[in-house]
């Protein structure tokens, strides 16, 4: 798997545009959309990333980012990999397990016990629809999905999804480095509480 080792501008503008969508608020994410659009950042990336939001802020605010885009990006979305033919399951379910794999390193199998405990449909979907069918997709790279992630749950607050995104943007080959710029790109969109988890989550993983 190839290492991120640079925060260059395309990256750094998607992953604000991730921040933004998560905070619902509908001028930053026309700001950082309108910065995607004069940082040259690949519109397949931007498609990409809407698809992946609905996993980690939910369906009202993905629409809601996705209409700005195709007013500000272009009006036809880049359509990377089909997700619509069911008939694909297993390969979704294989891809699946494999994305999981890497983000979560040693503790894969615990997660996998953990969620499937507090409902097996749960496991079914983050492995399927999570890992396989969406976060697995060609068009954008594992790095810069978990990247996305972190910026999203960072502005939610979900102390442990947070730890283990941020190990898992680590487990994906961005560096230290990038990461130390990508949270410094979404800070200011953080309320002071999210702050302090954050710093203290990274300061302790970080090393």
């Amino acid at each position: 798997m190839a290492t991120l080792t640079e925060l260059d501008r395309p990256t750094a503008a998607l992953v604000e545009l991730a921040a933004a969508i998560a905070t619902g608020n509908a001028a930053t994410v026309e700001r950082c959309a309108t910065a995607c659009v004069a940082a040259s950042v690949p519109h397949l990336w931007v498609d990409e990333l809407l698809l992946q939001s609905v996993l980690m802020v939910g369906w009202p605010r993905a629409l809601a980012a996705a209409a700005i885009w195709r007013t500000i990006g272009p009006a036809e979305p880049r359509l990377g990999e089909d997700g619509t033919d069911y008939s694909r399951v297993a390969e979704w379910q294989a891809r699946g397990e494999a994305m999981c794999r890497t983000v979560y390193g040693a503790n894969y199998q615990r997660l996998r016990g953990n969620v499937a405990a507090l409902h097996p449909a749960l496991e079914s979907w983050m492995v399927t629809e999570g890992y396989g069918r969406t976060l697995g997709r060609p068009g954008l790279d594992l790095a810069r999905r978990e990247l996305c992630v972190v910026a999203q749950v960072a502005v939610q607050g979900a102390e442990r999804q947070l730890h283990s995104h941020l190990k898992g943007a680590r487990h994906a080959g961005a560096a230290v480095a990038v990461i130390d710029g990508v949270l410094d790109a979404v800070r200011p969109m953080l309320g002071r509480q999210e702050v302090a988890v954050l710093e203290s989550l990274w300061s302790n993983l970080r090393q």
